[in-house]
């Protein structure tokens, strides 16, 4: 599908992919990713990239003029922020883990409830929301046209007088399109072509753990190593929601602005999910399974960032998941070197170093004595 058929996904329609989780035995298996998909109707070209890489550093497109798209996805923290719950616009705070961007690129559903299914208006999403970038469209749109170097780029690559902030988000999406994984730079993916030293034995074993007596393969599967499909496995609360008044003032707001219900908004302690997508009681506190890929970069894990190492999930799912899981997950009696050898599995799905990119130098704002007329 392309960007502009996949945004007339409405939520009955969403209902319809969220379906169940393969047998082990049907799972497609991992595999190495493929070509980065292209859009018809915003095709990557390296200018495009060049203005979406400074776009995506550039705080201008924000509310407070210091939120880009960087400050919540930061090439050190593997592309994230490095802690539990992101932080917020100054004067809020965040109530989910900032996801990693490595790989976005291949996923048809963005944000942890999949209210997104573009990278251009998931960043169009990220910079105006309330809690993340708060910024203004025709306001953060003005900036773009008080900056000569963005005027003549956006000409170039675009074709048109003055910014626009559609383009920008086209812009940062086709740069989001290659922060991607190296295939050649992956344990895993040398191993299926055809190394057989690249991973250590504990990761071979592992691996056959993942995809037998662990099942893993039933959810985390195909290249991405996720099925991009919705699950409660009982991940608990953060801890936050209930300690810090900020944060209950988010879930809160959260709750309410998405349509949830009077008694959801008075009585809710928790994240509701892909229920504020579809409205279906049985879709609360379900989420997008995530991509195994890249996770020795991108702790903590889970949407909010509840379990801080490969270890704790692995032994999350051990026990069979949290209270109230409906993922039908049961305990699986893995033992303590089975665990051991699941974790070198999953970390062998990493590049060997992580991708650390530097920050562009962006250019300068024009006075209006400056400005062209």
């Amino acid at each position: 599908m392309t960007r502009k058929t996949t945004q007339l996904i409405g939520s009955a329609a969403l209902a319809a992919l969220i379906g169940t989780a393969a047998t082990a035995q049907d799972a497609p298996p991992l595999a190495t990713l493929g070509p980065v998909p292209d859009p018809v109707d915003n095709p990557m070209t390296p200018e495009k990239i060049a203005l979406g890489e400074k776009l995506f550093w550039d705080g201008r497109l924000s509310g407070n003029g210091a939120m880009p798209c960087s400050a919540c996805h930061l090439p050190d923290l593997g592309w994230g922020t490095g802690g539990p719950i992101s932080f917020g616009y100054p004067g809020t705070q965040h109530w989910r883990n900032s996801q990693t961007i490595l790989n976005s690129a291949y996923y048809n559903k963005l944000f942890w409830e999949g209210s997104k299914t573009s990278l251009e208006a998931q960043a169009k999403g990220a910079a105006g929301g309330a809690v993340a970038g708060n910024g203004d469209g025709s306001m953060m749109e003005m900036r773009l046209r008080f900056v000569p170097d963005y005027v003549v780029a956006f000409k170039e690559v675009f074709g048109t007088e003055w910014p626009h902030s559609a383009q920008a988000w086209d812009a940062i999406a086709a740069y989001e399109r290659t922060i991607v994984t190296d295939p050649g730079k992956v344990p895993f993916d040398r191993f299926l072509a055809g190394d057989g030293a690249a991973m250590t034995e504990n990761a071979k074993r592992g691996m056959d753990i993942f995809n037998g007596k662990a099942g893993c393969i039933s959810c985390h599967n195909g290249a991405l190593a996720s099925d991009q499909k919705f699950y409660n496995t009982g991940v608990p609360a953060a801890a936050e929601f209930s300690e810090d008044p900020l944060y209950q003032i988010t879930l809160r707001w959260e709750l309410y602005q998405k349509g949830g219900s009077e008694e959801d908004y008075r009585t809710g302690d928790d994240d509701l999910g892909l229920y504020h997508q579809t409205k279906r009681p049985d879709d609360k506190h379900k989420f997008r399974t995530p991509s195994l890929r890249e996770l020795r970069w991108t702790d903590p894990y889970m949407h909010n960032g509840s379990l801080a190492t490969l270890a704790d999930v692995v032994a999350f799912y051990d026990g069979g998941g949290g209270d109230g899981q409906t993922a039908g997950l049961q305990p699986l009696g893995l033992s303590t070197e089975e665990q051991a050898d699941l974790v070198a599995f999953l970390e062998a799905l990493s590049m060997d170093e992580p991708l650390i990119l530097e920050e562009p130098e962006l250019p300068e704002t024009a006075t209006w004595a400056e400005f062209p007329k």
